[in-house]
């Protein structure tokens, strides 16, 4: 497939490489930078080998049903005949064949009846509209019936009272059975056979953000394959729900948790209705966008025509149907399936969403953080305030309702009662007093294994597995979430209805005054009552609970004990990633791990492959050349100023005021022949911050600002649009003006808002500058705990520790997302800058991506490096 933006060999041999990975079932890392097509190759290169694998597929079911012999048309022989009688081990090859041949003609029965549906829908227009007809007839008998209903309520004027007691039946948690697992309700009807289907052979293809997998089905409909390629887009229910009482919630755990009960109560509908004393609320009994009907018609949407999330969720919202599962129920007639990584790698919501991985090809792009993304996942963390709280409003909770709750919800409670207590204890405090005012003795950060936590906090009695379990089928966390918004969390709260509401009208006057006094420079006290109210603690505390279930070998517990008991906090570290991403690797037929700058590899290999079983064998690695030609770019390591300042930015140097002088030499002598935009990246804020005070005191900055306006990266993420948008504007304007001001210069950090996911292209980045090696805290008790743990499970490599490679690699993957920002397409070009004479060892050399490491100079003297920035100014203005 040539396409005219990019260059047809790379496609070529990216799709070559791709195939090839697929068809022997590898693992494959692949690296190809921005600008080739990447998405793009992706597409055409594993929807080819799917097209291509199930036309194979078919071929060995048409020459099975031909009658051709087990052994000619692939057949296994799995069945153990050994010691048989003859005529017994032909019986059963026969029985096994004849099976066989009974699956392949359902298969196909299912398969013709689900293409011709499809087909059908995608052809005959006047469906939709009969379906829409439909809709709206429903819609309006409903409204009649609800008008119907308020007429004959009214004039209950005495009833109100016991209505609203009534609405608090659903606080009351249901009777929990923990031995028997419910079955769940898929909410199909039982005579449709069509949505249980096998599935079919599939591509998982995910990314790290919803915008990018947008992007990415942009690409899918632009393809050669768009037109009938059955796609489906995953996401969550904060992503997907078109539900607005639902939505308005916020927290994703609470619209979980509500959409849960919604369902529920669905089910239970018609044992409600035999009680007609009892009333209830209808926009908190049943969501009425999960219906069978609708979400079946949204299924076949989805199925006929390529769609993104933010076209699904109009879809949802006009034919009425919940976009969350209607999209669930697509996925095993689908073809390729786009979510988000998160949602493949956790293995719970991989089993909630339906998503079975077994002999499936996954696609994992922009996976330069793969190893990072895992590890936060299954981590958690904890602080003394959420402990205290949740521990105060689940005991309000058991005495309010303690007469009206089941022998197992009781015992339930008081074992998280008991290990809320448990965990503050291990804090240094108590739960019955205020954690604000509880000092701690002994300060400090402490590592610990998960059976000493566990043996310490005198917890090992009680199965957590259990209680996680518990948590999680009785929806504690969403009922305690209804008792504190209805009561305040307060002791005194637990009087009638009227007296609540008069309580709770007065505490939200009484937080209005104290908003509108607060001054414009107070926000963390709004935001902090806005992150109390949004969430109940007991959510973040479940899913430290679900961490303490890993392997003991796997994870660390780290208590962070910080002044008082509310300050303190209970943190789960996962120390192998490898344990959570194996089963992906052995479940899948195929897995590739892709992203634009993928170098040092070494981490994927070892961390993740090695430690998850896979075979060395079984490992592919593929890294593309870059699309410009190499004149385009110009990358260079300084190692000295032009004052013959040896660059070296280490802990001890890095604040030295010569060397912070010399940095500033070298932007200004930069600044005075780079056209365009100059992008400046720090080790963190604190040193941009700390160098920027500097150069305004000795009026460097000054000097700066004649050349370029300077721009300094917010830590506040919703500034960020704003300030490219001024950035972009300067140079833009600079360059139509001329003058003495030619262009804008940005003080980015290293990790920070702009070091991932933004394009520099063009005049927006004619010059990208590395300040220093951006090394990590290497005193930091998570990193030293990680670097302990791979010395004692990793070999030694090339003579290195693992605990070395690993912080190198940190720094270098970071160094090399970072500098990657500025070529972006096939016609830009840009300098690189990295001053730290450290980046011209071989070790560090070497762990450059390919396509810069073969046009580096190393330059020693900073007049030879400014001798080649101003030719290749010079050749360009040619040009």
């Amino acid at each position: 497939f040539p396409f005219p933006y990019t260059p047809y060999r790379i496609q070529e041999q990216f799709m070559e490489a791709l195939y090839g990975a697929l068809e022997a079932g590898r693992v494959g890392i692949f690296e190809s930078p921005t600008g080739t097509g990447k998405s793009l190759s992706l597409i055409c290169g594993a929807l080819s080998w799917l097209r291509d694998s199930e036309e194979n597929k078919r071929l060995e079911e048409a020459r099975l049903l031909e009658g051709m012999s087990p052994a000619e048309a692939g057949h296994s022989g799995s069945t153990d005949t050994a010691g048989e009688p003859d005529w017994v081990t032909a019986f059963v090859q026969r029985k096994e064949e004849r099976d066989k041949v009974d699956r392949l003609k359902e298969e196909q029965i299912r398969r013709k009846k689900r293409e011709d549906r499809l087909e059908k829908i995608r052809n005959n227009v006047q469906l939709k509209y009969a379906a829409k007809r439909k809709r709206s007839e429903e819609d309006e008998t409903k409204r009649l019936l609800q008008l119907s209903k308020e007429a004959l309520s009214q004039g209950a004027g005495a009833d109100v009272l016991d209505q609203l007691d009534h609405n608090e039946e659903e606080l009351i948690l249901a009777e929990y059975e923990s031995d028997e697992e419910k079955k769940v309700v898929s909410g199909l009807e039982e005579d449709d056979d069509d949505l249980e289907e096998e599935h079919v052979t599939k591509i998982y293809y995910c990314s790290r953000t919803h915008s990018q997998l947008s992007q990415f089905v942009r690409e899918v409909q632009k393809s050669p394959f768009g037109k009938d390629t059955r796609l489906v887009s995953l996401g969550s229910r904060q992503n997907l729900c078109v539900n607005e009482e639902v939505r308005r919630l916020g927290t994703l755990q609470l619209i979980n948790d509500r959409c849960m009960e919604m369902q529920k109560n669905k089910h239970e509908k018609k044992s409600d209705e035999e009680n007609e004393g009892k009333k209830r609320r209808v926009s908190r009994a049943v969501c009425p966008f999960y219906s069978y009907e609708q979400m079946q018609f949204l299924r076949d949407e989805v199925l006929v025509e390529v769609k993104d999330i933010e076209q699904l969720v109009s879809l949802g919202r006009e034919t009425k149907a919940c976009p969350y599962y209607g999209s669930r129920y697509a996925i095993p007639a689908a073809q390729l399936v786009v979510l988000p990584y998160q949602m493949l790698l956790h293995e719970p919501t991989r089993s909630a969403a339906g998503i079975k991985l077994k002999d499936q090809v996954v696609i994992i792009d922009e996976a330069h953080n793969l190893i990072d993304t895992i590890t936060c996942i299954h981590s958690a963390e904890v602080n003394g305030s959420q402990l205290c709280c949740a521990h105060s409003q689940l005991s309000q909770y058991m005495e309010r309702y303690r007469k009206r709750l089941k022998a197992k919800n009781l015992m339930y409670i008081k074992q998280i009662l008991y290990l809320l207590e448990r965990f503050v204890a291990m804090l240094g405090g108590k739960v019955n007093q205020n954690p604000g005012c509880q000092t701690v003795s002994q300060t400090g950060t402490v590592l610990k294994s998960i059976n000493d936590f566990l043996f310490q906090s005198q917890i090992d009695n009680i199965n957590l597995f259990k209680v996680q379990r518990y948590c999680e089928k009785s929806l504690i966390s969403r009922k305690l979430f209804g008792f504190v918004e209805r009561y305040g969390g307060s002791a005194t709260a637990v009087k009638n209805n009227k007296e609540n509401q008069k309580l709770a009208g007065l505490q939200n006057f009484l937080l209005t005054l104290q908003q509108g006094s607060d001054k414009e420079g107070d926000p963390p006290v709004e935001a902090e009552n806005n992150q109390l109210r949004a969430a109940s603690p007991l959510m973040q505390i479940e899913g430290f609970l679900s961490a303490l279930t890993n392997a003991n070998q796997d994870g660390r517990v780290i208590l962070n004990r910080q002044g008082t008991v509310g300050q303190s906090s209970l943190k789960f570290l996962l120390l192998n990633p490898a344990v959570h991403f194996a089963k992906v690797v052995e479940e899948c037929r195929a897995v590739i791990i892709a992203g634009g700058t993928m170098q040092p590899v070494a981490d994927f290999r070892e961390q993740l492959l090695s430690c998850a079983g896979v075979d060395p064998a079984r490992v592919l690695e593929f890294s593309c050349g870059h699309v410009i030609p190499p004149e385009n770019i110009l990358p260079i390591i300084l190692c000295n100023g032009p004052s013959n300042q040896q660059l070296e930015f280490t802990y001890q140097t890095r604040d030295l005021p010569q060397m912070m002088d010399e940095t500033g030499r070298i932007l200004c002598n930069l600044c005075n022949v780079i056209p365009g935009g100059v992008v400046c990246f720090f080790p963190s804020y604190e040193y941009e911050k700390q160098v920027y005070a500097h150069w305004e005191k000795t009026g460097l900055l000054t000097r700066l600002a004649t050349k370029k306006k300077i721009f300094q990266e917010p830590k506040k993420a919703n500034q960020v649009e704003q300030v490219l948008v001024e950035y972009a504007k300067c140079i833009q304007r600079c360059s139509q003006a001329g003058g003495q001001m030619t262009g804008a210069l940005l003080l980015s950090v290293v990790g920070g808002k702009m070091s991932e996911g933004i394009n520099f292209s063009d005049d927006l980045g004619r010059c990208v500058i590395m300040v220093g090696m951006p090394y990590p805290n290497i005193k930091s008790p998570e990193l030293q705990e990680k670097m302990a743990w791979l010395d004692k499970t990793m070999p030694r490599a090339a003579g290195q520790a693992p605990s070395r490679v690993l912080i190198e690699n940190l720094c270098m993957k970071a160094v090399n997302q970072s500098i990657g920002r500025a070529i972006r397409h096939q016609k830009d070009f840009a300098s690189i800058l990295l001053l730290d004479h450290r980046y011209a060892r071989p070790a560090i050399f070497n762990k450059l991506p390919q396509w810069i490491r073969e046009r580096t100079q190393v330059k020693p003297a900073f007049g030879s490096a400014f001798a080649e920035l101003r030719k290749v100014r010079t050749s360009l203005s040619c040009t």
